[in-house]
């Protein structure tokens, strides 16, 4: 949580608290249906919260922003950032029933009216957002695939304009080779721990 304090110091108590009940609830989760590494268990707060809010050192979301989580899994990055910004919406998607339904628990166990949890196969998801949101759920080709047609164009839901950020790790040039217009923003200019040194928000404009 001192994390959550260190980079994120204007939040809310209530926020907070929030932030706080996560490891519980994730830890209780996880020993019934297993949604995150055992291995980063010992890091949760760090390789999963802070991972996801990477994403709002990048971007921040407007009020009435609406935002889809494809890939999802247990939630992230879509529920701490729905933490973060109580006045925009989520839908949070995954193919597998059981990480959707933990997404579903732990947003009613936090009070979180802003966040929507759905079962589906990212690519038959119906309608239009002002931004995508993952965490390397696959390669650029096939997520963009999945995108297709779901995006709203304009400049109006966020402190940029709307668009794909994707968190993603390692050299990607190969990746990123047929998407020119892809920016990349490193993770380690914003936070100094040493698990961000090769961690990106991919960012490509809709």
């Amino acid at each position: 949580m001192e994390l959550i304090r260190k980079y994120f110091p204007a939040l809310s108590e209530a926020q907070y608290k929030q932030f706080e009940q996560l490891q519980a609830l994730y830890d209780d989760w996880n020993a019934k249906i297993n949604v995150i590494s055992r291995k980063d268990t010992d890091h949760f707060y760090e390789r999963h919260v802070l991972h996801s809010l990477g994403i709002a050192k990048i971007c921040r979301f407007k009020d009435g922003a609406q935002v889809l989580d494809i890939g999802t899994g247990g939630g992230f990055p879509g529920i701490p950032l729905a933490i973060l910004y109580p006045e925009a919406q989520f839908h949070l998607v995954d193919s597998i029933a059981k990480k959707i339904k933990v997404v579903d628990e732990v947003a009613q166990a936090l009070g979180l009216q802003n966040v929507r949890a759905e079962q589906a196969r990212a690519e038959k998801v119906k309608g239009s957002y002002d931004f995508i949101i993952s965490r390397a759920v696959t390669q650029m080709p096939r997520f963009m695939a999945w995108t297709r047609g779901k995006l709203r164009k304009g400049n109006e839901a966020g402190s940029m304009a709307n668009g794909i950020l994707y968190l993603k790790g390692g050299d990607l040039s190969e990746e990123l080779a047929d998407y020119p217009r892809a920016k990349q923003y490193p993770l380690v200019k914003h936070f100094e721990e040493e698990f961000f040194e090769t961690k990106k928000v991919v960012y490509l404009k809709a």
